[in-house]
């Protein structure tokens, strides 16, 4: 291999790193304007009832432009429900990313906590009516981070690849049926408590 050539192949790998620095701006810009976008509209909807903001609003209250919004999103509502999603994708996964070595399937006691310190948030939900589009994205999040758990416990039995996501489906709607449960009365349970309750009703129907 000439000296030429070497130096070039040598060279190869910076411009490759140069262009996946690039590349990742973008992304990295865009993740920056929907957060500014989310935190705006969260702000605004602890100020005034959700139908009144409107995108102008939000646009406002964020320093965005409203072509730069339609970049990102269709419309308020799309803008509420990528709020949720990304909320219950971080709840959904918390065991799975920081590899608790625990039988838990779910963080139920740092979700039941949350709610409850955003407990006006839930409400403001409930009052527009959109916690089924809450409850509906939770399901899906939290089944899929049920399954990955339980494939993860020595705990379980051999159970069949489709058996195992119908349980982990179910068990994700006991979830969420035990979170109404709770905030319907008050949420007087400590967090904790509820924590270990659904873990015993899960390691009990796995038996």
């Amino acid at each position: 291999m000439s000296r030429n050539e070497r130096s070039n192949s040598q060279q190869q790998p910076v411009r490759g790193a140069k262009q996946d620095k690039r590349t990742r701006i973008p992304d990295d810009r865009a993740q920056r304007t929907r957060d500014r976008l989310g935190n705006a509209f969260v702000e605004l909807i602890h100020e005034k009832p959700i139908e009144s903001v409107t995108v102008q609003n939000v646009l406002d209250r964020a320093s965005v432009g409203r072509s730069t919004f339609y970049l990102h999103f269709r419309d308020k509502n799309d803008l509420l429900l990528s709020q949720l999603e990304k909320f219950l994708e971080m709840m959904s996964t918390t065991l799975i990313v920081r590899k608790e070595a625990s039988h838990r399937v779910a963080p139920v006691a740092e979700m039941f906590a949350h709610i409850d310190n955003q407990r006006d948030l839930y409400s403001i939900h409930a009052g527009a009516g959109r916690l089924n589009d809450f409850f509906d994205l939770a399901q899906g999040c939290f089944a899929r981070g049920i399954e990955h758990r339980l494939r993860e416990s020595k705990r379980v039995p051999k159970i069949p690849h489709r058996e195992l996501a119908a349980r982990a489906s179910a068990m994700a709607g006991s979830l969420l049926s035990l979170l109404r449960w709770w905030l319907d009365r008050g949420a007087k349970e400590p967090p904790a408590e509820m924590d270990e309750l659904f873990h015993r009703m899960v390691w009990n129907g796995l038996q």
